[in-house]
């Protein structure tokens, strides 16, 4: 009777598979600069991204999000939707250039790109004068799924951090 315990535990035991399942990391809460190709502004579309070494996160912002106003409540704009967040990993170390330059450069080359299943990106607005106003943007319950199926369960970025524009 032991002998078949122990041969239906070592089946069991053996024939768990934890489907190859990949928890990632994505971590850019120590990146402190917010890039963009072009001057941010209230009045288009604004693409932001903040780039750690291979790895970039990329936020599509309408252009209706910024306001030259300062708010008295959150703005917020849920994901997907009007706003969109994508994760990508690089087959090396990546520059604003990849981002900039028209055409891209051949190389890095996209590994995996990975669009936010959801969230919301929330956004603060203060004066700073009567021209210029200060926007922090924070992320709250982004959430990535990839290829396979699997999602990311580990998003380190809450506050993406604060962007500026000015009066047109």
């Amino acid at each position: 009777m032991k002998k078949y315990i122990l041969i239906g535990c070592s089946i069991l035991f053996f024939g768990c598979n934890d489907g190859d399942l990949q928890i990632e990391t994505v971590d850019f809460d120590s990146i402190d600069t917010i890039e963009s190709c072009n001057d941010i502004s209230a009045s288009r579309e604004n693409v932001l991204f903040k780039i750690n070494d291979d790895e970039a996160l990329i936020l599509n912002l309408p252009s209706e999000l910024l306001k030259n106003e300062a708010t008295t409540t959150d703005i917020t704009s849920e994901v997907p939707g009007s706003s969109q967040v994508s994760y990508r990993i690089f087959s090396e170390t990546v520059t604003s250039s990849y981002f900039c330059d028209s055409p891209p450069p051949l190389t890095p080359t996209v590994l995996e790109e990975i669009e936010a299943e959801g969230g919301s990106i929330i956004i603060t607005t203060i004066e700073e004068d009567s021209v210029t106003y200060n926007h922090t943007i924070q992320l709250s319950g982004i959430s990535f799924l990839n290829e396979n199926g699997s999602r990311i369960t580990d998003l380190q970025v809450s506050e993406f951090g604060t962007v500026t524009t000015t009066v047109e």
